[in-house]
């Protein structure tokens, strides 16, 4: 209970400054660092630029919404969804959506972050097949997140300015419920 209301204070402070931290953090990121903070979990786990962050204290169900999706750089690359989800608890996230973690080349979704041993100072990411163990301290400070030019977010149509007399359509079976997605080829 007390946890849940510091967040409150915190967020409501952070609202209070104009929405941006000394840092250029949102005021959402600031929160989402607070809950973590509480958590025993440090404040690096999520982005910088949240938009929006909600966190239910009684469940520990969280959900943090980020302007697009993104990469981060640590000692492994993080790939962030435009919304990451999950259940945090004292040094532990269960039960993530959102976060892949780059590995050998391949993206692996990231299903819990903990810390089993505080005085350790070692996180541990569990991506299914194998737990890979960092420094805490690597995830300190939010990251900057980079666009991730590979994730769409909303259906690319490229559609040609001009087209002569004579195209060819195609529809895209795929999208049968929008009849008006057609490509038309100009030949």
């Amino acid at each position: 209970m007390a946890a849940a209301v510091w967040a409150l204070v915190v967020v409501a402070a952070a609202l209070a400054a104009g929405g941006r931290g000394a840092a250029g953090a949102t005021a959402a990121a600031e929160a989402a660092n607070a809950v973590l903070r509480a958590h025993q979990l440090p404040g690096g786990l999520l982005p910088q630029w949240i938009t929006a962050f909600r966190h239910d204290a009684a469940t520990g169900r969280f959900e943090a919404e980020l302007g697009a999706p993104c990469i981060a750089r640590f000692e492994v690359d993080l790939r962030y969804n435009a919304t990451v989800a999950g259940v945090i608890s004292s040094r532990q996230i269960a039960s993530i959506s959102g976060v892949a973690a780059k590995d050998l080349f391949m993206w692996f979704r990231v299903q819990d972050i903990r810390i089993d041993d505080s005085s350790a100072g070692v996180i541990i990411f569990n991506v299914g097949v194998v737990k890979k163990h960092f420094p805490r301290a690597v995830f300190d400070a939010p990251p900057p997140c980079t666009p991730d030019p590979l994730i769409r977010t909303t259906p690319q149509v490229h559609m040609p300015a001009t087209c002569p007399s004579n195209p060819r359509s195609f529809f895209f079976p795929s999208v049968s419920a929008n009849p008006s997605r057609f490509l038309e080829i100009c030949e």
